[in-house]
């Protein structure tokens, strides 16, 4: 089989998991130095930079990413159709630079950084405690604002 039909075949024809992990975009310069990789792959809340295409040189943060078309929409970023509505505009992973990481995600950081992420926690713990309150006390608020209110 031809090179370029059997490429072809791995790239159009490819597994849903196998077109996920085609979802990488290169590293800016200082993240390059910092993490000693040239690229990563792009999840939602990454700020990224575009570098080639109709939106070159716009900033912004990834808001959806589109395994099927390998793309991802950027917020702020949309095109008008003929009737008047807005639809977001896909761009190709290929034509970004990741400026800045969504690190939300400590086992993607460490991975990064070349530590033993299973030794880290998955995402970061809440900065905000939730109070439990008894129940006791949510049926006599209920009660007193019904009393309130009469």
């Amino acid at each position: 089989m031809k090179p370029t039909k059997m490429r072809n075949q791995m790239i159009y024809q490819s597994t849903y998991t196998t077109k996920s992990k085609q979802l990488g975009s290169a590293l800016s310069k200082d993240l390059q130095k910092k993490y000693g990789k040239r690229s990563v792959r792009v999840v939602e809340g990454d700020s990224i930079k575009i570098v080639r295409g109709e939106f070159k040189g716009v900033d912004g943060k990834i808001s959806k990413i589109s395994t099927q078309k390998s793309s991802v929409a950027v917020e702020g970023i949309k095109k008008e159709a003929t009737k008047g509505e807005k639809y977001d505009v896909y761009i190709h992973t290929s034509n970004l630079v990741v400026t800045s990481l969504n690190g939300e995600d400590k086992w993607r950081i460490a991975k990064l950084e070349g530590k033993d992420p299973s030794n880290q926690p998955k995402t970061a713990p809440k900065s905000e405690t939730v109070k439990e309150v008894p129940k006791e006390t949510k049926v006599a608020d209920k009660v007193k604002k019904e009393e309130d209110e009469k």
